[in-house]
């Protein structure tokens, strides 16, 4: 799949769990105008709509690709049918879910708790490949601030004796 691609639309119901073989993608929301991104997923990792694939609910997130692809799709009721004979695939999906979870908390905690220059901080000490691979108005959007702010806080953090 190609770059800018909607794997997910808001408003339609995500019927697939895909693994996500090579490349980039991002989870995002429209509110008020703006995209605020909540998460990335980078291969090899199993991404998808989680409430929409579980509920059969429409989605309310997009999920678009960063970079060109490599993803492979299975169906809710395909997936079913592959967990009812091969019980041993039933820990990789917990897993993949145990992942998501983890992952909503700590963004939960550093929203409450965090200040955006915190935020920025931890982002830099445990995923610095962002930086490389995310365009900084996604990255401002995931640590909830603006692009100007960002760039505040970034400079803030270069200068000497900043402690970076």
């Amino acid at each position: 799949m190609h770059k800018g691609e909607l794997l997910v639309e808001e408003g339609k119901i995500c019927r697939h769990l895909y693994f996500l073989e090579r490349g980039a993608i991002r989870g995002f929301y429209n509110h008020e105008g703006r995209e605020v991104t909540h998460w990335f997923g980078f291969a090899p990792e199993f991404v998808t709509s989680f409430h929409s694939f579980s509920t059969g609910q429409a989605a309310v997130e997009n999920i678009q690709l960063l970079e060109g692809s490599v993803l492979w799709a299975i169906s809710r009721e395909k997936l079913a049918g592959l967990l009812d004979r091969f019980h041993s695939l039933e820990r990789l999906v917990r897993l993949a879910y145990e992942h998501y979870y983890v992952r909503l908390e700590e963004r939960f905690v550093n929203g409450q708790f965090r200040t955006a220059a915190e935020r920025y901080r931890q982002l830099l000490e445990q995923e610095p490949h962002l930086l490389v691979r995310v365009p900084l108005q996604y990255i401002a959007a995931y640590l909830g601030i603006s692009p100007e702010t960002l760039s505040r806080v970034r400079a803030a953090l270069n200068k000497p004796g900043s402690g970076s």
